[in-house]
Order: C-alpha cells, then sequence, then structure tokens
C-alpha cells in the first residue's frame, strides 16, 4: 500500500546543485526510515542517505558534505538536496521507506520508480 514517487531529477553540469523530492503516500506507521539510493549502470545499488523517523541521518562518504537528506513530515515528503555535483553522482536515484531498520546496507521494502541524474563535465 506504500507509494512512492520520486520527482526533480534531470541533467546538471559539474559543480551544479539539484533537489530531488519524494512523496510518499499510503502508510499510517509511526516509526519508519526513508532513505536515497542510487544505481548507474552496471554498478551495484549503493545507499547514498538515510534518515530515521527522529531526524537522525547517515550518509554515503561518497558524498559527506555535499548531499542533505531531509524530510517534511507535514506534507509526507522526502528530500535530496544535492551540491558541488561530479559527473560520477550520475545514477538513476530511488527513495525507499522501511518499517524494521534504518541503514545505508539495510534492505529497504517499498521503492520508488527512480529519477534520473546526469551530471556532465
Amino acid at each position: 500500500q506504500v507509494q512512492l514517487v520520486e520527482s526533480g531529477g534531470g541533467s546538471v553540469q559539474a559543480g551544479g546543485s539539484l533537489r530531488l523530492s519524494c512523496a510518499a503516500s499510503g502508510y499510517t506507521y509511526s516509526r519508519y526510515c526513508m532513505a536515497w539510493f542510487r544505481q548507474a549502470p552496471g554498478k551495484e545499488r549503493e545507499g547514498v542517505a538515510v534518515i530515521d523517523h527522529y531526524g537522525s541521518t547517515v550518509y554515503a562518504d561518497s558524498v559527506k558534505g555535499r548531499f542533505t537528506i531531509s524530510k517534511d513530515n507535514a506534507k509526507n515528503s522526502l528530500y535530496l538536496q544535492m551540491s558541488s555535483l561530479k559527473p560520477e553522482d550520475t545514477a538513476m536515484y530511488y527513495c525507499a521507506l522501511d518499517t524494521r531498520a534504518c541503514g545505508l546496507r539495510s534492505s529497504f521494502n517499498s521503492w520508488g520508480q527512480g529519477t534520473q541524474v546526469t551530471v556532465s563535465s
């Protein structure tokens, strides 16, 4: 019953910024974890950032200092503010939700369709 819909992807030049959004619906959980993952062609899916129901966050080393994950509970929305983008950030970005665990390597049970981010040199 959980539905996650990403938006905000697109093409941007290296050094630029982009803000991804994820609209969540169909859940009534009191405690949950939300996250952003990304996957480039031929590469494994990578956990980018997670945020728990208290607002605590964890980031992948590759994006620390550049990306910020946040959420707006009133709007049932998750965000990923990406700054100082690099070509290696190019990937399909997915938002995810889980009620069991909250970590960069956790197995999330609800996923969005993904939004493409392309960073050019």
